[in-house]
């Protein structure tokens, strides 16, 4: 780097101070925090994205403002890579690094011995690096767009595209889109999504009905918006009525949204007895996440279908398209998390299906479907896709060609090449996943109710202990079992075989000295009970604060 480069790093960090006592860490969802002291950080983030363009030229990065189901005091930032997956790993130290970084100068040290290190050209003639920018509807979001514009332009060859108000998913897509030399405009991906939306129900037979009407709570975030505009201008003949739209003086994620809806197991604000027996589905507040439920009663509680129920109803169709197709030679497998529920698992395997498990955190997640021809993942709370990969989808166009049009292998493979378009492949994304949703009940003929009679939840319960020092927890890699402390794995499953269908695992907390703990039985008396005295469990092994 030279004096040029330094000054033009230093004038636009000197814009944006780092306020006292801030401390960050980059994780899945990359920096969130109170939006008023977000500035430096985001402005800081614009300059790694461009950092990142330039390593891997000519490709655009993304870098998307929000912080999904938060409060909307709270805002954030998370970087796309090229794929439109989340940003790779290895970066995220430099990440935690410059974010902390103390002063301007101190910042302007640690990018010199980083861009030297890893080789990056900066300004010399060569490729240029290229940002795209998206926020979501947050009142924050607009002033902190601008930092991160700063943060990127300030690193010479560097140039921010402002894409404005988009979901998260929307931003992943384009940002892949493009680095694939695909049309990347937010028209080409409502477009994507209808054209794969009408193949799938125009390939239903017997033009099977779900049911009830579908109605969408938006949680007063951008979701809402966008999925007016996708039913306003392409989509005009499906019938969803949104509710929580922000338009109301609703506020944004509170009492609304997948998450309040998946964590508290009662209805969302705008919904109550009327909606009995109503199909209704729940994005976040940037509809990267979607559960679907409906009232039972007259009562707040709900009927909760979550990820583990929307993973296995997708699991299930892909399935039934591959035994068609019935040659062998696609490895479909399901990925979740420790904290899936055990029902879900043992439906899934009671199919056949190899299931797998990942390390807590999505990123884990993708990265672990990514290794099968098709790999399905989702998170309990409501994130997740199915991936394809590029070899298996070009293989299925080619067998389509020899296939005669209108047989039943002819309809699978169409289906399955559909939902590849329709499903979207870089991230969890609350609209694609409930056109699916609703594209699978149709093509089932099932309600909501006969979805959620797939199978039971098994009760569970989880506990939060604090202790001293979290990292003396130490787990496999898919967290199901401890390996230290020496014998607390002993000890916990000598109190999981008192209890009928019982499990229980513990894991340290990523941000914070608590140590997490998570048991299901048959009874909710069992697991709460499970719960406590794996609790008491890590207090014994290590002490609580």
């Amino acid at each position: 780097m030279d004096e040029t480069q330094i000054a033009s790093l230093l004038k636009s960090s000197d814009l944006f101070p780092l306020p006292q006592s801030l401390k960050l860490s980059y994780g899945t969802a990359g920096f969130r925090g109170d939006a008023t002291l977000l500035a430096s950080t985001v402005h800081r983030v614009g300059i790694l994205s461009s950092l990142r363009s330039l390593k891997l030229a000519p490709s655009t990065i993304g870098l998307m403002i929000t912080a999904s189901h938060n409060k909307v005091s709270d805002n954030g930032v998370k970087v796309s890579d090229p794929s439109g997956e989340m940003l790779s790993q290895e970066w995220e130290p430099f990440a935690d690094q410059i974010a902390n970084a103390s002063s301007p100068q101190k910042l302007v040290s640690l990018i010199r011995e980083f861009v030297e290190r890893e080789e990056i050209s900066i300004g010399d003639g060569g490729e240029g690096g290229e940002v795209w920018l998206g926020r979501d509807s947050r009142p924050s979001g607009e002033a902190l767009l601008r930092a991160a514009e700063i943060g990127v332009s300030s690193v010479p060859g560097c140039v921010a595209v402002d894409l404005g108000v988009l979901t998260t998913p929307q931003l992943h897509w384009m940002v892949r889109a493009k680095n694939k030399g695909l049309k990347a405009t937010e028209k080409a991906y409502f477009e994507s999504l209808t054209t794969s939306f009408k193949c799938l129900i125009d390939l239903i037979p017997f033009n099977k009905s779900s049911g009830s009407k579908l109605v969408l709570d938006g949680a007063n975030g951008v979701g809402g918006e966008k999925m007016e505009e996708l039913l306003r201008g392409y989509l005009s003949n499906l019938a969803i009525e949104i509710r929580n739209t922000g338009r109301d003086g609703g506020v944004l994620n509170e009492s609304v949204g997948a998450d309040f809806v998946q964590k508290e197991k009662v209805v969302p604000l705008g919904f109550g007895v009327n909606d009995v027996g109503v199909r209704c589905v729940s994005f976040d507040g940037d509809a990267d996440r979607l559960v679907y439920f409906y009232l039972s009663s007259g009562e707040k509680k709900i009927e909760l279908l979550d990820g583990d129920k929307i993973l296995s109803l997708f699991a299930l169709f892909v399935k039934e398209q591959l035994n068609v197709l019935d040659d062998g030679c696609c490895r479909l497998g399901v990925v979740q998390t420790a904290y899936a529920n055990g029902a879900s698992t043992d439906y899934l395997k009671g199919l056949g299906l190899e299931v797998v498990f990942a390390k807590t955190g999505v990123k884990h997640l993708h990265e672990k479907a990514a290794e099968f021809d098709v790999g399905i993942y989702f998170e309990a709370n409501g994130h997740g896709t199915i991936l394809f990969s590029e070899d298996y989808v070009t293989l299925l166009v080619d067998k389509r060609k020899g296939l005669s049009e209108g047989s039943d292998e002819c309809n699978a493979v169409s289906r399955l090449v559909a939902v590849s378009n329709l499903i979207n492949q870089a991230v969890g994304d609350a609209i694609s996943g409930l056109l699916l949703v609703e594209v699978v009940l149709r093509h089932m003929g099932w309600s909501v109710q006969k979805w959620n009679e797939l199978y039971k939840d098994l009760p569970s319960r989880q506990v939060k202990v604090e202790v001293p020092d979290r990292t003396a927890v130490v787990t496999t890699s898919e967290e199901t079992e401890a390996l230290r402390p020496l014998g607390i794995q002993d000890a916990i499953n000598g109190e999981i075989k008192k209890y009928r269908r019982g499990r229980a695992f513990i894991r340290p907390s990523g941000t914070e000295d608590v140590v997490r703990v998570y048991a299901e039985a048959t009874t909710q008396e069992d697991a709460d009970s499970l719960g406590d005295s794996v609790a008491q469990l890590v207090k014994s092994f290590l002490g609580s604060s």
